[in-house]
């Protein structure tokens, strides 16, 4: 399996989906596909996906990341933005790689730390998925216990708080209690594409010292 992995090419917006992928199985394919690499996984009870975001997903996760540390920032609220991290429990057989993650009100506990076990340590507070290719695997964030997932899809901005275990759809943020982001990032986002990201950048800025 390794072998063909090693010659495996996903083009942009495709995937290729993997059955009865054992624990150590998954991890030698991990590690086969190391770090740096541009395509993403997610691991669930034994099915693998591996797929290769599209050029335009990856423009919309740095604006959508920066506007969130932009956000954090003029909060000044202490944050640690660990990208696409991969984040797996062997115990749960999940495993899923966000793309972007952010531990706000745990970055304490993790602080300093260059490795994370989630048998151990917390979880994101905060993941993001584009799902310009229909990637997002909500049920695997749900058990490995994301407080709070943002899926953009077709443009909008959707909130998921987790509540007793399960997603539940919310039309404010349980980190930024109060604000109206499901309008704002949005048409932050859309505006990055006609003025440009550091225009858009300083007026989100504007927009929160002005609340």
């Amino acid at each position: 399996m390794l072998l063909e992995l090693s010659r495996l090419s996903v083009p942009p917006g495709q995937r290729v989906l993997l059955h009865e992928v054992s624990w150590q199985e998954f991890e030698l394919i991990l590690e086969d596909l190391g770090e740096h690499r541009s395509t993403r996984i997610a691991y669930d009870n034994g099915n693998l996906e591996i797929m290769a975001p599209l050029p335009e997903h990856e423009d919309d996760k740095e604006i959508i990341g920066d506007l969130v540390k932009a956000l954090l920032e003029e909060l000044d609220i202490e944050f640690r933005s660990l990208g696409s991290t991969t984040y797996k429990n062997q115990a749960m057989f999940k495993g899923i790689e966000p793309d972007q993650c952010f531990y706000i009100q745990n970055e304490s506990a993790i602080r300093g730390k260059k490795r994370l076990d989630l048998t151990v340590d917390p979880p994101p507070d905060l993941a993001l998925e584009i799902d310009i290719t229909s990637r997002t695997h909500p049920s695997i964030y749900q058990a490995l216990g994301v407080p709070e997932l943002w899926r953009f899809e077709r443009g909008n901005l959707r909130i998921n708080i987790l509540e007793e275990g399960r997603y539940v759809e919310s039309e404010m943020s349980a980190l930024f209690p109060g604000l109206p982001l499901k309008e704002v990032i949005p048409r932050y986002l859309a505006q990055s594409k006609t003025i440009g990201r550091n225009a858009v950048m300083k007026a989100l800025r504007q927009w929160v010292r002005a609340i």
